[in-house]
């Protein structure tokens, strides 16, 4: 049974830092550099404490006084995220497992790897290069973000049209619940069916159910062969989408494929001091890395041609790889202009070219410019608001609990996106999460029954309703 101790904020900061010495923090900077995230949310007041763990076992004690306390818990990574779903919002215990970067073991035998989820996306990779494997998820933010919150969000980025989010490379986890015990999941073999699947529950459940302390994860060979990369200038971003809808249809199945229209080339520009708006009003890069790569460059570049497309084809693997850091500038250049909200939905990859055509007509009525890009390969477009001045600089200490840092004209544009994205058959969410931004629009994807479903099963993990209140659910 949990104890009803009254909540005194100086008694729960005693017995964290009793327990847990110097891992606890209640600097003024570091609690006020938790209050948001890269979605541009900045929650209301301040946090109570943040617990920077280095061990599981920091982490259960401050998850066991959490409970007993009857303290809201946040568990947060880099930081990176783009929904709002790891901010210390006020009164709140923020778990941080950033300095949970070890990597534990990696099997090059078994193509897998154990790492503590404070781990860089990055890193991991950069560390298996040598045995011939990568870490195949690939969200732009892998150079800052860590393995755990890419688990919690399930995140997505460039590759996942051809080698999945990053459920598909999760196999086993070792989650905190809120009464501090251990929750051990999945398993490392290739196969495993036995029960239901915690593992993907667990995955993508935003720091509600408990807190992802280590992850057993599949690791992937390197392609072998050549790497052919191209990019295709279209005069409108409607041709251009209805051209990777095109390369689906063929049956190729490149591993990147990116759909800029002409305000992000625009914005990369001025970043980065490339050329590429003046090649064209959209821009598709494409990249492939199968066997026989050239003739699957070759196929592409035909189907792109023959849509009236003036196709340029990297040199080699590096001015490859250099358009692909481009691509990556894209969220700095706009975040160098002002606050973003960046948003997230995705159709059928045969609706794109359509979603763009809705896009541009809400972005005209509306009065609103909305610079988009898309992940082509599997239909994840991020239409992006930059935000004025005066809203960005609401944003700081309103102490408001709520979104009012974006105006009203702002979510009504988005709102709209939102629909038509479901009456494409699509989603409000490709990879970004639900967090605080988007959970009024939940019910309306879900349907009331699953809502209630879901609800109840946050209620089996998390009885008390600590973790991450206010996010998703």
């Amino acid at each position: 049974m949990f104890s009803s101790e009254p909540t005194s904020p100086q008694l729960v900061v005693e017995a964290l830092q009793s327990e847990l010495g110097d891992s606890v923090s209640t600097d003024p900077a570091l609690l006020e550099s938790v209050r948001s995230d890269k979605s541009g949310w900045v929650a209301p007041g301040l946090p109570l404490a943040v617990v920077r763990a280095r061990t599981t076992e920091h982490v259960q004690s401050a998850m066991r006084i959490a409970t007993r306390f009857r303290i809201p818990v946040v568990p947060r990574g880099a930081g990176t995220g783009l929904a709002g779903g790891g901010v210390g919002t006020h009164g709140a215990l923020v778990i941080s497992t950033e300095l949970m970067n070890e990597i534990l073991e990696v099997n090059p035998a078994d193509e897998l790897a154990v790492v503590q989820a404070g781990v860089i996306n990055q890193r991991l990779s950069d560390v298996v290069a040598p045995h011939g494997l990568v870490f195949s998820p690939d969200p732009a933010s892998k150079a800052i973000s860590t393995i755990g919150g890419n688990i919690a969000t399930n995140a997505g980025g460039l590759l996942c049209a051809k080698y999945g989010v990053t459920r598909e490379a999760v196999l086993g986890l070792v989650v905190v619940l809120p009464d501090g015990s251990l929750l051990r999941t999945g398993h490392r073999s290739v196969k495993g069916v036995t029960g239901l699947d915690l593992t993907a529950l667990l995955t993508g459940s935003e720091g509600t159910l408990g807190v992802i302390v280590e992850a057993t994860v599949r690791l992937r060979p390197i392609p072998p062969g050549d790497v052919v990369t191209l990019g295709a200038f279209f005069g409108d971003i409607r041709d251009a989408a209805a051209a990777a809808a095109a390369i689906t249809a063929a049956r190729i199945g490149p591993a990147v494929m990116e759909l800029m229209d002409h305000a992000s080339l625009v914005a990369i520009d001025a970043y980065s001091g490339t050329r590429l708006s003046a090649g064209g009003g959209a821009y598709l890069l494409v990249q492939t890395d199968a066997r026989g790569a050239v003739d699957e460059g070759a196929a592409i570049s035909e189907i792109l041609t023959g849509l009236g497309a003036d196709v340029r084809l990297a040199h080699d693997s590096a001015e490859g790889e250099a358009l692909l850091a481009v691509r990556r500038n894209f969220h700095p250049a706009l975040a160098s202009a002002g606050e973003v909200l960046i948003e997230d939905i995705c159709v059928p990859r045969s609706r794109l070219a359509d979603m763009f055509a809705t896009i541009d007509e809400i972005s005209r009525r509306h009065g609103i410019a909305i610079p988009t890009i898309a992940h082509a390969g599997d239909g994840n477009l991020h239409p992006n608001f930059v935000l004025p001045p005066r809203a960005s600089q609401q944003a700081e200490g309103s102490g408001e609990q709520n979104d009012q840092w974006v105006p009203a004209s702002v979510w009504a544009a988005a709102d709209e996106l939102f629909v038509a994205a479901m009456k494409l058959g699509g989603t409000l969410t490709g990879e970004h999460g639900v967090g605080v931004l988007k959970k009024r629009w939940l019910e309306n994807e879900l349907g009331p029954r699953s809502l209630e479903l879901q609800r109840g099963i946050k209620a089996v993990f998390d009885p008390l309703s600590i973790m991450n209140p206010g996010a998703v659910f």
